[in-house]
């Protein structure tokens, strides 16, 4: 059984934000889980680079648009880096081999393409056509780009979604395509139960030069988004590739709640299509506000990930995001909240249950912790959290062995044991603490990689060696002020 997983491919005219961010972590947990059990595992993420508004955004900049396509990809990159992302493959729609593998799709497609004429408003800043009463609700200006709607008029070719409509609709009834939460489900289903429309999938290559050439019409170009959703397989290597083969369909592709249309619809029906197999599950995340207040420039609240990665560990990151901003719906970031959980979960509970269990060990015993029993804790609410993509339970399921473990060093008093010279009883409490400690290292390792490593090393050669850093490292100006819990005895 092999398994794979995908993000969306972000669209490179704005820098990485919060959203990706999330969703890139997401979708790691996902992947290190799947090799966790030692499944054949693809990971995919990569950067969207075609349409107008790269184009437009080149233009200003004075750079060629493959020129600012690969600055602003590689940046993608880098956050990827940053945040100890695991994926196995990134894919540009720039590269050649997605070019050509799309223009392939194209030509296999070609049966249920017409051209046609098509008038609508456009927003050049959405990459899209905007109906009529949306434009009138919004004065004729686009609200999220602040720019007027055009009227367009064009010649361009048109994909037959129509005639799969009832497919989708039932694949996703069924479940056959699972989409979750179930809030998103029915609002997909809501938008299908009127009929998918045929939709337009170039433009005229004198209005957008930047793109993917239609095969056998030098005068079109595909649409971004119809190409874009390609990626998915031609990363695989679509039609020939033993990856395709192997991995194809996508156990989880995770999204964001806005592009759900585009990958609950359009998606599905390029698939069908194609005579392929749907996904088996789209996972679709919320949005991410800051102190309660949508992100914005000009409101002074943005906050990208860099400044927090300046501040705090990947670690640190992943546990917030992947903990405190709930995983079926929008959540909110703000320092306190990130501050408070730094110190009151990540340095107090755990930290303190690592560093008391290596002072104890290392004072009593020498630092041997000798034989560590095995764990028979039951893990099914967590691996069921985890089928669910409901990340934010499954922590919380960590969370109470780490709050378990605390209170059984309270119970236990090993400082007491260790007054009263029973060696015995001493040596069985501090390794079943080490054996927690452990266990809680596994079940950490896909949320918090860095510090699942660091807690192996420490205890699992059943002798103490502890690390030459913290557990979770912060920058000297924002050092955590927790209390440091001392050994009794």
């Amino acid at each position: 059984m092999n398994y794979y997983v995908t993000t969306a491919i972000p669209y490179v005219n704005g820098e990485p934000h919060l959203g990706h961010a999330l969703e890139f972590i997401m979708a790691d947990v996902l992947a290190r889980h799947a090799r966790a059990q030692k499944t054949p595992t693809i990971f995919s993420t990569g950067t969207d680079e075609h349409g107008g508004k790269i184009a437009e955004k080149a233009k200003e900049l004075g750079l060629e648009p493959k020129e600012f396509c690969d600055q602003m990809s590689q940046k993608f990159r880098d956050l990827q880096k940053q945040l100890d992302i695991s994926n196995d493959r990134f894919v540009r729609t720039t590269d050649p081999g997605h070019v050509q593998r799309a223009q392939m799709i194209w030509k296999e497609l070609q049966k249920n393409i017409y051209k046609g004429s098509y008038e609508g408003w456009y927003c050049t800043g959405c990459e899209t056509f905007v109906p009529d009463p949306v434009v009138k609700e919004h004065g004729g200006t686009c609200p999220d780009h602040n720019r007027p709607y055009e009227k367009l008029k064009e010649e361009n070719y048109f994909f037959k979604l129509s005639l799969y409509s009832d497919k989708i609709q039932k694949a996703i009834t069924d479940g056959s395509l699972s989409v979750i939460p179930t809030t998103r489900k029915h609002e997909i289903l809501n938008i299908i139960k009127e009929g998918l429309a045929d939709i337009s999938i170039s433009r005229p290559k004198d209005k957008i030069a930047w793109g993917v050439p239609v095969p056998g019409d030098a005068g079109q170009v595909m649409y971004v988004w119809f190409e874009a959703l390609m990626n998915y397989i031609t990363v695989l290597g679509y039609p020939e590739h033993k990856d395709f083969k192997k991995f194809w369909p996508a156990n989880v592709q995770v999204i964001g709640k806005d592009i759900l249309r585009f990958h609950a619809a359009v998606w599905p029906g390029i698939l069908l299509g194609l005579g392929l197999p749907l996904p088996k599950t789209l996972f679709v995340h919320g949005h991410i506000t800051v102190d309660d207040k949508k992100m914005g420039k000009s409101l002074g609240n943005f906050i990208t990930p860099d400044q927090i990665l300046a501040k705090y560990s990947a670690d640190t990151f992943r546990y917030y995001f992947l903990r405190h901003i709930p995983s079926y719906d929008d959540g909110n970031f703000s320092w306190d909240k990130l501050a408070e959980a730094y110190n009151n979960e990540l340095a107090d509970e755990l930290g303190n249950a690592v560093q008391r269990t290596i002072v104890m060990i290392q004072k009593y015993q020498g630092g041997v912790i000798g034989d560590i029993p095995r764990s028979n804790h039951d893990f099914a609410a967590y691996q069921r959290a985890l089928d669910e993509c409901r990340f934010d339970r499954a922590l919380d399921e960590v969370w109470q062995r780490v709050r378990g473990l605390n209170q059984y060093i309270e119970e236990q008093k090993p400082w007491i044991i260790a007054k009263e010279k029973d060696e015995a009883h001493l040596r069985e409490v501090l390794a079943y603490q080490a054996s927690c400690l452990l266990e809680i290292a596994d079940l950490l390792e896909p949320f918090m990689p860095q510090a699942a490593v660091k807690i192996r090393h420490i205890f699992q050669e059943g002798v103490v060696r502890p690390g030459k850093e913290t557990l979770f490292p912060k920058t000297e100006a924002t050092k955590p002020t927790a209390k440091q819990t001392t050994v009794k005895g």
